[in-house]
């Protein structure tokens, strides 16, 4: 563990408190990016002096350090959290700025730097890819409220687990391929990683029958190759699978990718990444504030990039749930 230290919705359009006088505690994920973040840390440390003032940050070694280090930051008076990774980093942060009461410092603001395998929900809000142009938009403070999604589900080993996403939760084919992506190599970068797990994931997955229920509604079931709950608009590498979903209008978009033949799949494999999706008959979508789902076969959870467990799992909107740090234009939209 290494350490290191110097001393409602319509609230998007204007600056927030922080300034060069706040306190700033980054959450840097070295591995983020293949190894990119820790070769580029020295120079993002740098950048963020100029841009910030004074800053504290944690370098993350595995899994779970990042919620432990966002919470004992938060609790040390941090005025905002700045992320230094890809989705599944920020799935940790934003779980550490959440417990089961909701934000554990309202006050607080979610900065990004954006670096990682997939960089999906930057792709919604806009953020920059380049780490100085990312700081300069943490150093406008300009925040909109962020909505959040609370999922209860079952881990791979069959308990009860409860934890937050910002971006998307899928299940089906979306499961199956990060399953795929973290057991064999994110060495081809974000877009090809993704493309390669979900060809060859295809090749051998098979609908699955699993049966739902939106707001309370009746149960209904369908076979499904993929089942989208869409807070951000990406994921899977930059598929868009959910075009008009909005991370601050308190629902969410679902998207049910019907089950296709393996000639079908390759067929109309580019309509996932041009937004053409819905023109397919066996596409649909719908909005919600609460999706329940279950099947009487495995189905594989992707949230946020990571593979974390199985059916039955119930998601529920947690609307403004924190204030995220963005690029002026999204305010003028």
């Amino acid at each position: 563990m290494r350490t290191g230290q110097e001393g409602n919705h319509s609230s998007l359009r204007k600056p927030a408190v922080p300034n060069r006088s706040s306190h700033h505690f980054f959450i840097v994920n070295p591995h983020a990016g293949r190894g990119s973040v820790e070769r580029q840390w020295p120079h993002i440390l740098e950048r963020a002096r100029q841009c910030l003032g004074p800053i504290r940050f944690r370098l993350t070694e595995g899994p779970g350090d990042a919620v432990l280090f966002t919470r004992e930051a938060l609790l040390g008076g941090a005025d905002v959290i700045v992320c230094v990774g890809g989705d599944g980093t920020l799935n940790e942060v934003v779980t550490g700025m959440m417990d089961k009461h909701g934000p554990i410092r309202p006050e607080a603001l979610l900065g990004l730097v954006p670096n990682g395998t997939g960089c999906d929900f930057t792709r919604t809000v806009r953020i920059p890819r380049s780490p100085g142009d990312a700081l300069d938009v943490i150093a406008s403070a300009v925040c909109q409220p962020l909505d959040l999604g609370r999922l209860s589900y079952s881990d791979n080993e069959g308990r009860p687990a409860v934890r937050h996403f910002h971006n998307v939760t899928s299940f089906g084919l979306g499961g199956e391929v990060d399953e795929r992506v973290n057991r064999t190599t994110k060495a081809l970068g974000g877009f090809f990683s993704f493309l390669w797990a979900t060809l060859m994931t295809a090749l051998q997955y098979r609908g699955k029958e699993v049966f739902f229920m939106t707001d309370g509604s009746a149960e209904q079931s369908a076979t499904v190759l993929n089942f989208v709950i869409g807070n951000g608009q990406y994921h899977g590498g930059g598929m868009w699978v959910a075009p008009e979903a909005s991370v601050s209008d308190g629902l969410f978009h679902v998207t049910i990718i019907g089950d296709y033949s393996l000639p079908e799949i390759f067929l109309h494999f580019p309509k996932l990444y041009n937004g053409k999706l819905f023109s397919l008959k066996k596409v649909r979508s719908l909005t919600a504030k609460r999706i329940e789902a279950r099947s009487a076969e495995r189905v594989l959870l992707d949230v946020d990039g990571e593979q974390p467990g199985v059916l039955p799992a119930t998601a529920e909107i947690v609307p403004a749930a924190l204030r995220l740090i963005v690029p002026a234009v999204n305010s003028r939209q």
